[in-house]
């Protein structure tokens, strides 16, 4: 790497280590809680972006990947036990990574058969692995079952949250402006024109589909090693609509957007508590407003950088 991108990963981690002690030393636990969650929601949905927005498919099953992240690395850091190491933060970073590749199989193996249909069977399908993941999950005794899985080390702060933010949207971001990135958009744009062209259609909605899935099991991991308790109704089918409404929010196949609307989604509940038992009556209608507004959401098919360079131009 060149000596501006080192300069830049260590002011980027020093950053983050500095925001991660004032917080812990000055700020309420339950601030932080929201604020690391809003971190887990941005992952979860720039993950889906990579799928719903940019190769243009339609998954509704993104929880269950979620949960096999969260389940795969909780169970290496408490039920196996397969040495010390997996207590330190070193050893549960090992184990969050160990989750997304399970995850990322896990995605293989449903995406192999299922990317070849398209529009609601797809979404169908993809439904229907998320509740066969949570089913499996209830019914295995060593992790819980219906009782959950408690003792996880709480090892997932602000740090490691936002450390995998960055990871999450300069992967991203890198593969979308490289060859394969250009292949999966123009999946989205017309398939029919893509396989014409020779682009393997089928590969690299599996290739989105895997590499979504990965960052999906990292968002379960980081969101299991912080709340140090799951159970299998932590990955219901509400997570994964949750994760829909933050891409479609933000702007189907923006980065940014997706990190815009894991915000959104994660705090506007939070900040309606006031009103008590008309928060889950007003937040939907919110959502609704903005759809209306916004019917391409908050930011489209661009960046948040695109529409400032726009600005400054004209």
């Amino acid at each position: 790497m060149k000596l501006v991108q080192w300069v830049t990963i260590i002011v980027s981690v020093g950053i983050l280590t500095g925001i991660n002690y004032l917080l812990e030393e000055n700020i309420n636990p339950y601030v932080i809680r929201v604020v690391v969650n809003c971190g887990i929601g941005m992952i979860l949905a720039m993950s889906l972006n990579l799928v719903n927005g940019c190769a243009g498919q339609f998954s509704l099953g993104h929880a269950g990947f979620m949960g096999v992240g969260a389940y795969t690395s909780a169970a290496i850091t408490t039920v196996l036990a397969l040495s010390p190491f997996f207590k330190t933060d070193m050893g549960v970073g090992c184990a969050i990574v160990i989750g997304g590749l399970a995850a990322a199989l896990a995605g293989y193996l449903v995406g192999l058969p299922s990317l070849r249909l398209k529009g609601d069977y797809l979404a169908i399908v993809t439904l229907g692995f998320g509740e066969i993941i949570r089913i499996i999950f209830l019914n295995i005794e060593e992790v819980g079952g219906a009782r959950g899985l408690p003792g996880i080390p709480p090892k997932a702060n602000f740090f490691w949250v936002y450390l995998w933010v960055v990871i999450t949207f300069v992967a991203l971001l890198r593969l979308l402006r490289s060859s394969y990135g250009r292949a999966i958009l123009s999946v989205r744009e017309n398939e029919i024109a893509a396989e014409s062209m020779g682009i393997n259609v089928a590969r690299y909605k599996v290739v989105a589909f895997v590499i979504s899935s990965f960052f999906a099991g990292i968002a379960g991991g980081l969101f299991a090693h912080f709340q140090s308790f799951i159970d299998p109704n932590s990955f219901v089918f509400n997570k994964s609509v949750e994760a829909v409404i933050m891409v479609v929010i933000g702007g189907m196949g923006s980065l940014s957007g997706a990190i815009l609307g894991g915000i959104i989604v994660t705090v506007l509940p939070e900040l309606l508590r006031i009103f008590e038992q008309y928060r889950m009556v007003i937040f939907p209608l919110i959502l609704i407003v903005l759809m209306l507004v916004r019917p391409m959401g908050l930011l489209g098919h661009k960046e948040i950088w695109e529409l400032f360079r726009k600005k400054a131009s004209s």
